[in-house]
């Protein structure tokens, strides 16, 4: 079952296209990263599926509602975290979790210790003397206190150290494990690739891939150098090798796919030594983020 549906999803502000007909899924249990520049549309998109936007055009469905409509009960199973969490500075942290509680419901108060003491946030202090991690932890521990069904997360790990941020993806994995779903936005590729079972990535309003991210990585160019007895290579290097440098028996390229091809290319060759890198996902995901086409997988 999806958890999230869209299907030619678009948003106008006047005559600016945010969204071009984003046709997206999110099925239960997983953790999906939102990935894209600045400025591409992620936030316009989680802001609908929460029903604080209405789209201009197509349809989208969060638990086979729909968002604008049914906005209040969809909200009840879902834990938000803005791109720029604010609350008001006279306040607490702990009145602030508290009146989140009672709002809901949720008689939350185990959950919300547990998490302030995993997070490290002093919930006594009041939030105009928070820094802006402070207020980060803060925010998060209103999206995950009550359990939610999902997660819609914006740019989480915004003014997080290191340490923090391992703990957050901790959380994260726990929410996937127990069957409930994650769907998180982010320019940041790294935390993407440790994080995620999948990613949607979005460019000028347009999704222009969504898969798993071991399908991704197959894609992914893997720098290969190899050095050779002699003058270079005796046969002919395969289709997928892409050579880049090649002069006093080195060669520099890449490859794109499985390895087994360049191992028997390899292994026919007088091979001094080779360097076979880990499938780089970066330049994929840079190649996705212009106007160059990634090559298919061998």
């Amino acid at each position: 079952m999806n958890v999230v549906e869209t299907n030619r999803l678009t948003k106008w502000y006047g005559r600016h296209e945010a969204l071009r007909g984003i046709d997206l899924r999110v099925a239960a249990g997983g953790i999906v990263g939102f990935l894209g520049p600045n400025g591409a549309g992620k936030t316009t998109a989680l802001r609908i599926l929460l029903g604080l936007l209405r789209a201009t055009a197509g349809r989208a469905t969060v638990f086979g509602r729909d968002p604008w409509r049914d906005g209040p009960a969809i909200r009840e199973q879902v834990g938000y975290l803005p791109g720029d969490v604010r609350f008001y500075d006279h306040l607490t942290g702990r009145r602030i979790v508290d009146f989140a509680d009672a709002v809901r419901g949720s008689r939350a108060q185990t959950e919300i210790r547990r998490l302030a003491s995993v997070l490290e946030l002093d919930l006594d202090r009041r939030v105009r003397d928070y820094s802006r991690g402070m207020k980060q932890k803060l925010g998060l521990i209103v999206a995950l206190m009550h359990r939610p069904k999902l997660l819609i997360l914006d740019e989480p790990t915004v003014s997080l150290d290191p340490l923090v941020r391992q703990t957050l993806f901790e959380e994260l994995r726990a929410v996937a494990d127990d069957g409930r779903t994650v769907l998180f936005s982010s320019h940041t590729l790294g935390e993407v690739e440790e994080l995620c079972d999948q990613v949607a990535i979005v460019r000028n309003g347009r999704l222009i891939e969504q898969d798993r991210i071991d399908v991704l990585r197959r894609r992914a160019l893997r720098r290969v150098e190899v050095v050779f007895d002699g003058d270079g290579p005796l046969r002919r290097p395969p289709k997928g090798l892409h050579v880049l440098r090649e002069s006093d028996g080195r060669l520099s390229g890449t490859w794109v796919g499985g390895v087994a091809p360049l191992l028997s290319w390899l292994a026919e060759n007088p091979v001094r030594d080779v360097t076979i890198a880990a499938p780089d996902l970066e330049d994929l995901f840079l190649a996705y983020y212009t106007d160059e086409k990634p090559e298919d997988a061998a």
